[in-house]
């Protein structure tokens, strides 16, 4: 039997999800939790591959499990398993969906402040930057859903297919201070180190050091920048995933002190 798992984690200490000798992943915790409740391996499929030190608000795998159990398996795994990864929905499915490769959606969101926050150490990413250029960085987030070829946003783009990703909405918003920023965006799927490398672009034109045509010359041309720096993965989150079949809403927020901000300070720009 097919079931789809619906957890969420704070990757701070992991390498990334995806399973890989001899360093710690979320992927391989989770099968060793789930080896040592069923006593025989269990191997899982995740909805994608974030890089070490991302988070999860919303996360499904898939694994196939044979034999039924008479036992509370989320309280089971959420004893075993480590205070940072979250079990919430245990979801039998009718044939042999894909955890991956079924998704049409994936959101994600990327806070970051720019001032020395211990609260927020490893939950947004710390940026010692002062007067950012919000409108021109809001200017360039317009142009992305335009675009559907990202070749030049990804570190590695000849070990794909292609490198097309449908866009379907991103924004940017700002604390009344201006001395924090949330930037979300959507897509059927989305390419190595996509984001963090956006948002790398994105902080050099609210610097002044890129100009919004330069950063759409690029979607235009599909030619990689001369030098590529991807923001910090601490404020990375994938957020949302969506399926046709299956649509369920995060089960947590984000941490308490970004969903204060997020749900009573933000603004769009």
């Amino acid at each position: 039997m097919r079931y789809f798992v619906h957890i969420s984690y704070n990757g701070l200490q992991y390498n990334g999800w995806q399973k890989q000798l001899n360093v710690l992943n979320i992927q391989g915790v989770i099968e060793n939790a789930l080896t040592q409740i069923f006593k025989v391996p269990v191997f899982i499929n995740g909805c994608g591959r974030t890089d070490a030190q991302v988070h999860a608000s919303q996360f499904f795998f898939h694994m196939d499990i044979e034999q039924p159990w008479d036992f509370d398996l989320i309280f089971r795994l959420n004893k075993l398993l480590p205070l940072n990864i979250a079990v919430y929905d245990i979801i039998p499915m009718e044939g042999l969906p894909h955890a991956r490769f079924d998704a049409v959606q994936r959101a994600y969101d990327y806070f970051l402040h720019t001032y020395k926050d211990p609260f927020l150490n490893g939950l947004s990413s710390y940026y010692l930057l002062e007067n950012l250029q919000w409108d021109q960085m809001k200017a360039a987030v317009a142009l992305l859903p335009l675009y559907k070829d990202y070749r030049a946003f990804c570190t590695s783009p000849d070990k794909y297919e292609h490198t097309l990703c449908y866009v379907r909405s991103a924004s940017l918003m700002v604390d009344e201070k201006g001395e924090k920023m949330r930037f979300q965006i959507s897509s059927n799927r989305f390419l190595g180190k996509m984001i963090r490398i956006i948002m790398g672009q994105l902080l050099k034109i609210g610097q002044g050091t890129l100009s919004v045509d330069e950063f759409e010359s690029h979607l235009i041309s599909r030619k990689t920048p001369a030098l590529i720096t991807p923001a910090h993965p601490q404020g990375l989150y994938l957020s949302k995933v969506t399926y046709p079949y299956l649509n369920l809403p995060p089960r947590v927020d984000f941490s308490a002190v970004l969903q204060k901000h997020a749900d009573t300070n933000w603004k769009a720009l």
